[in-house]
């Protein structure tokens, strides 16, 4: 029993994820890098003695964020343009991910044991105390904030915030081929109980707002059905955290992914084209990038 909850947790493939991406990384960073900066200056973790001081102390407290920055970016862009030339963005483990990050975390320390002679004027900088101090820190601030990035990430998925920060932080786990089973039914509870539903995720074409009540539109066997349910979409959505390949699109469409025929529009919005219908839906500006990455994650293919 441990050992296949062990194998689950370690060894199973998932997507790659998305807030190593090159298509995100920048945004990444940028947060790991401020987090960092801030953290640095307001509590000073590491014990430092001020008269040893060759620079400023904020600008320490920059080339400290700033240099792990530049690792992770350099690192993380060279693997994804690995994986997405490999056709390994499927093949992702949490042991690959904790592998990359060690690695990461040793460079880092690295990194920090290299600026020792332009921020501290200490006649024994290079000496093999501070190199082995400098990548214990490191490991320690490296895994104190990758958990954090995590737990934020947890905060954003519950609550289901429509901003890119989620797309980001959160764990981008997308199992998409798996999660598509026809075989799979999920429960939904409506406001009144009367309007409690079963059905299958694979089946839902798009589902609209109008007002407290959605219009679920499902095709089965090539017949499309829709029916209205006494929900709001966002309560809807919610339930449907399971199944990334139904994404929330635009304030009144959640739409299934895996239904789209055709992509059209610019960057002011897209318009959706589906399977069995031709009833068109919309994705707002504002869901653009996401929608993108999601996308492109199920598909393999770029949108327009």
């Amino acid at each position: 029993m441990q050992t296949s909850l062990v194998e689950k947790y370690f060894f199973k493939a998932t997507e790659y994820p998305l807030r190593y991406q090159r298509s995100v990384l920048l945004k990444t960073v940028s947060i790991q890098f401020v987090l960092l900066f801030v953290f640095l200056l307001l509590f000073k973790p590491f014990g430092t003695y001020a008269p040893e001081y060759r620079v400023n102390y904020v600008l320490i407290c920059f080339l400290h964020a700033l240099s792990p920055a530049v690792i992770i970016y350099a690192y993380f862009y060279c693997l994804g343009y690995v994986y997405e030339h490999t056709s390994g963005l499927k093949s992702w483990t949490l042991l690959r991910e904790y592998a990359h990050l060690t690695i990461v975390f040793f460079l880092t320390g690295i990194a920090s044991f290299l600026l020792r002679s332009f921020i501290y004027n200490n006649p024994d900088n290079w000496s093999w105390h501070y190199l082995a101090e400098e990548i214990l820190n490191c490991y320690l601030a490296g895994i104190l904030f990758y958990f954090i990035l995590l737990f934020a990430g947890a905060y954003f998925r519950s609550t289901k915030s429509p901003d890119v920060t989620q797309a980001i932080l959160t764990d981008s786990e997308l199992h998409l081929e798996n999660l598509a089973s026809t075989n799979t039914e999920v429960f939904i509870k409506t406001q009144v109980q009367q309007d409690d539903f079963s059905f299958n995720p694979a089946h839902l074409l798009f589902a609209k707002a109008e007002g407290n009540y959605i219009e679920v539109t499902l095709g089965i066997n090539n017949r499309v059905s829709t029916t209205l349910k006494r929900i709001s979409l966002k309560q809807f959505e919610v339930q449907l955290t399971d199944y990334p390949f139904l994404f929330r699109c635009h304030r009144a469409y959640l739409v299934n992914l895996q239904q789209i025929k055709k992509v059209s529009g610019n960057a002011q919005g897209y318009t959706l084209t589906l399977n069995l219908t031709e009833q068109n839906v919309l994705v707002s500006r504002t869901q653009l990038e996401m929608f993108n990455n999601h996308y492109e994650h199920l598909t393999g293919t770029a949108t327009v």
